[in-house]
């Protein structure tokens, strides 16, 4: 079933088309692979679906419900919600503090409750905080809960950006280039968690030019072109296209 439905989406800037009529459709609970050269449309893509900027022309519909042009926030409290190529935070705040900003439904959102601290905005408080312990348990960032986020290597960082996105309690999650200049071995441990939280069923669209990461990771892969949804099919299939490899992928090594 599709959880995210992406239907003829163009946008432009200053007259430059970035995307040319982009269809595309993602399944429930799985993995799915965006890839394509730089300048594919990847990024502007994941910016029209989680509302940092309207299309042009098109319709997206997530979870059955249209939201073409809803703002940003309105849409990641729908359940889908993204994160960045380059990690973004508060350099001053620690991880356990990135990770209780983010989660919904705040107790201190509205000043009438703050003021009066009620059991009830006492037990979101509380709830929260468990959440934000067991997403740091999960993503392995117990031990630097206390680290600014400046102190945090770059793939910390990577994996901080995606705690942050998991405290908002998503049905589907946009990761741009998750372990993009992040080392081997933290690489594979960012997909093994990935993983996890897809066999948990929380839905990921997944943008990375590493090949070897999509191959391991992904079920079902979409090739953008020029603004273009070009071929969309397994990982194996399309190591095998020659129009993939040769004009768009620079014959590069697909996987060992």
């Amino acid at each position: 079933m599709a959880l995210l439905d992406v239907r003829a989406v163009t946008r432009s800037f200053y007259g430059v088309a970035a995307l040319r009529g982009v269809t595309l459709t993602v399944e429930a609970s799985r993995i799915t692979g965006l890839i394509g050269p730089n300048g594919a449309g990847k990024t502007t893509l994941f910016n029209c679906v989680s509302g940092l900027v309207p299309p042009d022309s098109g319709r997206i519909v997530f979870a059955g419900a249209d939201i073409t042009g809803v703002r940003a926030d309105l849409i990641a409290r729908r359940g889908l919600v993204r994160t960045f190529q380059i990690a973004r935070g508060f350099p001053r705040l620690t991880v356990l503090e990135h990770l209780l900003l983010h989660g919904p439904a705040q107790p201190g959102e509205k000043l009438s409750v703050a003021l009066l601290r009620t059991g009830a905005m006492k037990e979101r408080e509380a709830e929260l905080y468990a959440r934000a312990i067991e997403i740091a348990r999960r993503l392995e960032l117990t031990r630097v809960l206390d680290n600014t986020a400046a102190e945090l290597s770059g793939g910390q960082k990577k994996l901080l950006e995606i705690g942050r996105a998991l405290m908002a309690e998503p049905k589907m999650l946009l990761l741009d280039e998750p372990i993009a200049g992040v080392n081997p071995t933290l690489a594979r441990a960012i997909g093994e968690r990935l993983r996890e939280l897809a066999a948990d069923g929380i839905t990921i669209l997944l943008i990375e030019h590493q090949m070897d990461a999509i191959a391991r990771l992904c079920d079902h892969v979409i090739v953008l072109a020029e603004g273009r949804t070009l071929i969309e099919d397994s990982f194996a299939a399309l190591a095998e296209n020659p129009l993939v490899q040769e004009a768009y992928m620079g014959r590069r090594k697909w996987a060992s």
